[in-house]
């Protein structure tokens, strides 16, 4: 027998309301007994049989339910299975006067009941059941509505990575590159072969250029586009951190290691890894580098087994991978093994009718970062970003971009004037559009500029040095030792 002074408070649910009970027996004097034991603490409704109970439920969030094991129309048993069919997270609770060891069994079987109670009870030991009971409800309810809440969290995630991956694919996909050059269009048909395999790329060209977002694009376009992209610099990492980087370790292998750590091969299986720089691995990582290749095997750092990967590999450089092999600084198995399609991306200066379209992708995408409304560039910003040699490539001319838009103020157009000072100083060697500019303050550099104008209207006439030196009256060795001395380009030769 409990104490009543011992019997805890009443509970109450997450609104601030108190709990609802139903009891159902066919006894009044049962019925009244039950509401004035837990009345005060508890809103109690009551019915004096099944169906009456079932009604209640049907308009009453009840949060535990009473019942007498003997009811008239159906059982107890019975009763309670249709509760448990219209509202399945209320706690039962049986009343009981008979010692039926079987029905007792099959109430907490079919019933599903928390707790029976024995005919007559103590009402303090009552209340400290009943109490038990709505804390298991409470704290089930509370478990309920976190799992909800963790499913709808997972399901706008899950939406969320569904559409970073749309975007991904969209922004990286072949359609968003930008070149109509003859080189690049090159390059876009060999992407697109190469995309629909698995084959291993090696991709060169100078920095800047833009590499990475061809790798990443063969990735979008490709068979593999669902699962990760990863990248890793090799030149950017000391031997040991790169190994441990691209292989994973075991905790312990090295300072610092404190736990395991899978490598960007593991992270990347059934997906692309994107090594760039490849030409900056010693010979110790490239050893491990062809096993992957050949094998399709890695061994973490410290770790006893080998694992497998499914891994495509697209490596870049720009360095002369070939003339390494040569020097002995680059494993020749290796070299072969990566460039089982080669694509080289042409630099920027290679290709200069793309620059005005790359200019202004880069001064959209500018404008939306920085909350601009720059609408474009004059003719003359735009020729001298056409003839400058931007050694930097694309990476270069976004940089320049974005510098001009940052410093730009409340300018509708970008000018000469807002070039940084390398970019506008002189134009490229080989520079001489029909609309160049002439410094008239200094004859002599007014008279080259002339010079480099004319000639470069002959040549794009005539398409021959022989052709444009008759065109303009001079020597074709005249015009060849001119066109040295103005620092023009294709100098030595048609």
């Amino acid at each position: 027998m409990t104490d009543s002074s011992e019997v805890p408070s009443a509970l109450v649910d997450p609104t601030g309301r108190q709990y609802a009970i139903l009891i159902v027996d066919d006894e009044e004097g049962i019925r009244e007994s039950l509401e004035l034991t837990l009345g005060d603490d508890y809103r109690v409704f009551t019915a004096k049989n099944a169906q009456e109970g079932l009604d209640v439920l049907e308009r009453e969030p009840i949060a535990l339910v009473i019942a007498d094991q003997v009811l008239p129309g159906m059982t107890g048993v019975e009763f309670l299975e249709k509760v448990i069919e219209r509202n399945p997270t209320a706690i039962r609770m049986m009343l009981t006067g008979y010692a039926d060891v079987a029905s007792i069994v099959r109430a907490v079987n079919e019933g599903r009941i928390y707790r029976y109670i024995p005919k007559p009870w103590e009402p303090a030991e009552l209340r400290v059941n009943v109490r038990r009971a709505l804390e298991s409800y409470s704290l089930a309810t509370e478990n309920a509505s976190l799992a909800a809440a963790l499913r709808d969290a997972n399901e706008r995630l899950r939406q969320e990575n569904l559409y970073l991956r749309r975007e991904v694919a969209r922004k990286y996909a072949f359609e968003s590159l930008i070149g109509t050059a003859p080189s690049m269009l090159r390059v876009f048909e060999v992407m697109e072969k190469v995309a629909q395999t698995d084959a291993t790329v090696l991709l060169s060209g100078e920095t800047g250029t833009g590499k990475d977002l061809v790798a990443r694009a063969i990735h979008y376009a490709g068979t593999r586009k669902s699962a990760r992209f990863v990248a890793q610099n090799c030149g950017a990492l000391p031997d040991t951190l790169l190994e441990s980087e691209l292989f994973g370790h075991k905790r312990g292998s090295f300072t610092g290691a404190h736990e395991d750590k899978k490598g960007l091969f593991e992270l990347a299986h059934a997906g692309t890894i994107f090594l760039d720089e490849i030409g900056e691995t010693n010979p110790g990582m490239q050893v491990r580098l062809l096993r992957v290749l050949q094998d399709g095997e890695i061994r973490p750092l410290g770790a006893s087994d080998v694992r497998r990967v499914d891994v495509r590999v697209i490596a870049a450089t720009n360095r002369d991978l070939r003339k390494m092999v040569q020097d002995g600084t680059f494993r020749e198995d290796l070299y072969y093994r990566l460039r089982v399609v080669e694509i080289t991306i042409p630099p920027l200066r290679e290709r200069r009718e793309d620059i005005p379209a790359l200019a202004h992708h880069f001064l959209e995408d500018a404008n939306k970062r920085m909350g601009r409304q720059i609408k474009g560039f004059t003719n003359a910003a735009m020729d001298r970003l056409v003839g400058h040699e931007w050694s930097g490539n694309v990476r270069e001319l976004e940089n320049e971009v974005e510098r001009i838009v940052a410093l730009a103020g409340d300018a509708d157009l970008i000018n000469l004037e807002m070039l940084s000072e390398h970019v506008r100083g002189r134009p490229a060697l080989d520079e001489s559009p029909a609309d160049v500019e002439i410094d008239a303050s200094d004859l002599n550099v007014a008279v080259d500029e002339l010079k480099r104008k004319l000639i470069r209207q002959a040549l794009e006439e005539t398409g021959s040095k022989s052709k444009a030196s008759e065109k303009l009256g001079i020597p074709r060795q005249s015009l060849q030792k001119m066109m040295k001395r103005l620092g023009m380009r294709d100098a030595a030769g048609d």
